[in-house]
């Protein structure tokens, strides 16, 4: 697979075949990622891969955080308090392909909250990644890191492998520093799910649209 069509044609895969991934090739898919670019070349990442028993053990903690209502407390702001246009358009219209491709309708409460606590079992993925940064750098070391990230990704699918990156994974970052036995100096970022797509299921039928290039680039000569 070439580099343009391992960038166009990824997509976040939200159900996973429960074949196994050697830990062999996971660290192959980091030896390559580790070229990212980062400022002074300091490399801020930090990666925890967790599977097996260990990945059902997180999962379930957050499964039961969030069922008893617990309030979640990360480490960041992933989404603005109050998202404005066009930003809000992208969001509805992204979470409605979503939910059509199940046939979930807008007022089926159950069948939503069922979907979406399938993030903290990763969909079914086999691995985890989660990606931690010191909580003494500074916002370019997160650019960094998301530079490192996508790297991943990319690398994933080389393996025939697919992902999806999880804000919902940091959600409640208390849990997973006391199951990894991690400091509090690790701020988590985010997850990653890691492994075999099930190809055939209807989530990972749909696609989002993306802006033409005109919409989000001014030149200047």
């Amino acid at each position: 697979m070439n580099i343009i069509d391992a960038i166009r044609n990824r997509a976040s895969t939200r159900a996973f075949s429960d074949r196994p991934v050697s830990k062999d090739t996971i660290h192959q898919i980091l030896d390559t990622a580790r070229w990212a670019p980062s400022g002074a070349n300091i490399q801020p990442w930090q990666v925890v891969v967790i599977s097996g028993d260990t990945k059902r053990k997180f999962g379930d903690a957050l499964v039961e955080a969030r069922s008893s209502g617990q309030a979640s407390n990360p480490d960041y702001k992933y989404y603005a308090k109050r998202i404005l246009e066009p930003y809000r358009s992208r969001q509805k219209a992204c979470g409605l392909a979503l939910y059509e491709a199940l046939g979930i309708s807008r007022d089926d409460k159950e069948a939503r909250t069922n979907q979406w606590l399938k993030n903290y079992h990763g969909f079914g993925a086999p691995i985890e990644l989660l990606f931690f940064v010191d909580s003494v750098l500074e916002k370019g070391s997160w650019v960094d890191l998301g530079m490192f990230i996508q790297n991943v990704m990319l690398a994933a699918r080389g393996h025939g492998l697919e992902t999806c990156p999880q804000a919902s994974m940091a959600e409640f970052p208390d849990i997973a520093r006391d199951i990894l036995q991690l400091p509090d100096s690790l701020s988590l970022v985010c997850g990653v799910a890691l492994g075999f797509p099930a190809a055939e299921d209807p989530i990972n039928q749909y696609r989002t649209e993306r802006e033409p290039v005109e919409s989000f680039t001014s030149w200047f000569e």
